[in-house]
């Protein structure tokens, strides 16, 4: 594996279907390895359903030794009940990364909507459409589960956002360069 080869573990965190997506890096290249579900609806239990998300999580890391993990953050709903599992479940995959040693982003659902369709308003149809046209996934590796695409999804925008150019001294904009160096940047 050279300096510029990567593999980055994507997931789209679910307390029924958690979806998750795997490619692998090559310079400005990025292709899909697989994408898959952990179906936890057999599981009566919510503390049984984070044990098995940490165990499945675990053994994807060991499988396919990714260097990041790219993580979708929860949607605020009206559900608090909701959310609160909908964390736990989150939590459970990052403690599994982190177990691992593997170095994590979250992005917020709009962001990644956003990086693969240019719409952080998108459908999961859409997002997976543009993901199978972008990586020129065949019919046959799709999958029923639109949670599989949204975990791709996440990996991939992992890629498309680590792989910008950044401003320097950190900064993610000029516009935010500026605000930072005031004491350097003359006329504006």
């Amino acid at each position: 594996m050279d300096s510029t080869e990567r593999i980055i573990l994507g997931i789209d965190p679910g307390t029924n279907i958690m979806g998750y997506g795997i490619i692998k890096v090559s310079g400005r290249k990025a292709e899909m390895v697989t994408m898959g579900v952990i179906d936890l609806r057999k599981f009566a239990d919510h503390y049984l359903k984070l044990g098995h998300i940490f165990e499945r999580i675990t053994s994807i890391i060991e499988g396919y030794l990714p260097d990041e993990v790219a993580i979708e953050a929860p949607f605020f709903g009206k559900n608090v009940q909701s959310m609160l599992k909908l964390g736990r479940a989150q939590g459970v995959a990052m403690a599994a990364a982190i177990s691992r040693q593997v170095p994590i982003t979250e992005y917020a659902p709009m962001q990644i909507k956003m990086a693969i369709t240019g719409n952080g308003s998108a459908s999961k149809e859409q997002v997976a459409f543009m993901l199978r046209q972008m990586m020129k996934i065949p019919d046959e590796a799709m999958l029923p589960w639109l949670d599989a695409t949204d975990g791709l999804a996440a990996a991939y925008c992992h890629f498309i956002e680590s792989s910008r150019p950044t401003v320097a001294g950190g900064a993610k904009s000029w516009k935010d360069f500026v605000r930072k160096n005031k004491d350097k940047v003359h006329g504006l």
